[in-house]
C-alpha cells in the first residue's frame, strides 16, 4: 500500500473513532481544511478506498470484541464452571471442564450430542457442565424446568432424562416431556412441586447473564479453558479444545 493510500485509510479510521474530536482540536482550521480536501479528492478518485477502510474497521471491531469476550470469560470463569446448581456429567473431578450452553429443542445441539457423549467416553478426565439455556420458546423452557427440577431433587435420574430429551424427535410438549421423564425413572408425582423450586429460576437467570456477558445468543456454545466455541463442534474439534486447555 502506497503512502498516500495509507494516509487516507488512517484518516478515515481516525475520524471513525472516539479520538476524532481531540484529533481535530490538535490542528488549526486551515490545516484541517487542507486535510479534508486531500481526503475528499483522494476518495473521489479512488472510491474503492472506502471498502478497504470498512474492512479494516470491521477487523478492528472483531479484535476488540474478542478481547472483550476474553476479559468477560476471565471475570466469570468460576461462575461458569463451579455453580453447584448446574448439572454435571462425566468425571466430576476431571482436569478439564467443558461447559455447554444448550437447548433441548435446538437441532444443532442434538446434532453434536453424540460427539459430546463420545468425548466423555473416550476421555475419562473430562468434566462436563451443562448450562440449561432454553431460548427456543415455551416447550424449551418447560423441558429445561423439568430437567432442572430432576437435577436438584432426583439427581440420579438426570442423566437418563437428559439423554432421552436430547434423543427425542419432534415437539416437546408437556405430555411428551413427562412421558420421557417417567421412562427415565423420574418420580413424576413429586415433580410438579419440585418444579416450583426458586433455585431453578435463579439458575436460569444466572445462565442468561453469563451468556450475555460472553455475547452468546444461540446454542450450542462451548467454553473450554480460555476458548469460546459457538456452534456444533465435531468430536475432533472438541478434542482439540480439551487438549489446548489441558496443555495450559
Amino acid at each position: 500500500m502506497n503512502s498516500a493510500k495509507s494516509l487516507i485509510i488512517a484518516s478515515i479510521l481516525l475520524l471513525s473513532t472516539p479520538f476524532a474530536v481531540s484529533a481535530e482540536e490538535a490542528v488549526g482550521d486551515g490545516e484541517k481544511a487542507k486535510i479534508e480536501q486531500v481526503v475528499r479528492d483522494y476518495i473521489l478518485n479512488n472510491p474503492e478506498i472506502i471498502a478497504e477502510a470498512i474492512v479494516e474497521l470491521q477487523r478492528r471491531e472483531k479484535v476488540a470484541e474478542a478481547q472483550n469476550q476474553k476479559a468477560a470469560l476471565s471475570a466469570i470463569s468460576a461462575e461458569l464452571t463451579s455453580n453447584p446448581n448446574d448439572p454435571v456429567m462425566g468425571n466430576p473431578n476431571g482436569d478439564v471442564t467443558v461447559v455447554e450452553f444448550f437447548d433441548y429443542r435446538c437441532g444443532f445441539c442434538k446434532r453434536v450430542f453424540d460427539d459430546v457423549q463420545m468425548l466423555m467416553k473416550e476421555d475419562p478426565n473430562v468434566r462436563y457442565v451443562l448450562k440449561e439455556f432454553p431460548i427456543l420458546g415455551a416447550e424449551s423452557i418447560y423441558a429445561s424446568r423439568v430437567a432442572m427440577a430432576v437435577w436438584l431433587h432426583q439427581k440420579d435420574k438426570y442423566g437418563a432424562l437428559h439423554i432421552a430429551l436430547m434423543n427425542s424427535k419432534g415437539a416437546l410438549d408437556q405430555d411428551k416431556v413427562l412421558s420421557l421423564a417417567k421412562e427415565a425413572g423420574v418420580d413424576t408425582g413429586a415433580l410438579t412441586a419440585q418444579m416450583e423450586d426458586p433455585t431453578i429460576d435463579a439458575t436460569f437467570a444466572a445462565t442468561r447473564a453469563q451468556a450475555g456477558a460472553l455475547g452468546l445468543s444461540g446454542t450450542p456454545a462451548f467454553i473450554v479453558g480460555e476458548n469460546i466455541a459457538p456452534g456444533a463442534i465435531p468430536l475432533a474439534g472438541l478434542k482439540q479444545l480439551v487438549a489446548a486447555a489441558r496443555n495450559k
